[in-house]
């Protein structure tokens, strides 16, 4: 089974060229490989990586419930024996990052999705949504407007109308992560984020955001405030995920 992995990265390799082609290959194959290694040694594996980077995040502290403490490599894995189906709850922490529990769920012995974004520390009124998603379909995008005010996404990645907001990174080759960060959250503003499957706008052979695993966290005063999941019969090219109004955030 090895052999014929990596064959076929080795084959695929040659058809990835440009610097993004690359990073997605090399996604891949650590997907390919966490696959392997689960495989022959019964074991899982969990992925973490910086919000705003896309970096691995190494020698982070992860205390995984029932199970024990682990130490993220340089790759920001950890692995740990294979668990029964069910929901593990996972705590990250790491000097200048946000401490936040994450739900890790196991179907049919294997681990729904095993990557997580996690966020450096912020300014206390900053306000931050991060969005992972799995390999397919390679581009989401995020949207957060304020009404009459703004709309940071890709097209408009920077504003200025009520202090600072940007998107920190705009993932194209699937994974994610992609990060919007905003100065403030207004007390009588009222704020919308969204997600779009800009890979089915324009392949609708694409993947649909129900098959995509999106994730969408929350973060603000310096912790993480909400978690959602794209529902599973989820059939539109957009998911609204939340709105705020009032300084509340509100489940769409």
């Amino acid at each position: 089974m090895k052999k014929i992995f990596y064959s076929l990265l080795i084959f695929t390799a040659g058809l990835f060229t440009s610097h993004s082609s690359m990073a997605q290959f090399e996604q891949m194959k650590d997907k390919f490989d966490d696959v392997l290694l689960e495989i022959e040694e019964d074991i899982f594996t969990l992925r973490f990586a910086d919000a705003i980077t896309g970096e691995a995040v190494s020698n982070a502290t992860i205390l995984v419930e029932n199970v024990g403490e682990f130490t993220t490599d340089e790759e920001g894995k950890i692995t740990f024996p294979r668990q029964p189906d069910g929901m593990l709850r996972v705590l990250f922490k790491k000097d200048k990052y946000i401490s936040a529990v994450f739900n890790v769920e196991v179907i049919v012995e294997t681990i729904f999705f095993n990557r997580f974004s996690v966020s450096p520390i912020m300014n206390i009124d900053q306000f931050r949504v991060v969005l992972d998603w799995d390999q397919k379909p390679n581009d989401l995008d995020a949207h957060f407007v304020k009404t009459n005010q703004y709309h940071i996404s890709y097209r408009n990645t920077r504003v200025l109308a009520d202090g600072s907001g940007m998107l920190d990174r705009d993932d194209m080759d699937g994974f994610g992560p992609e990060t919007i960060t905003v100065e403030r959250i207004d007390s009588d503003g009222e704020y919308a984020f969204s997600v779009h499957n800009y890979s089915q706008h324009i392949n609708s052979s694409s993947l649909p955001l129900s098959k995509s695993k999106a994730t969408v966290r929350v973060y603000g005063s310096n912790r993480l405030l909400k978690t959602y999941q794209v529902p599973i019969n989820h059939n539109d090219k957009t998911w609204n995920v939340f709105r705020i109004e009032n300084g509340q955030i509100i489940d769409l």
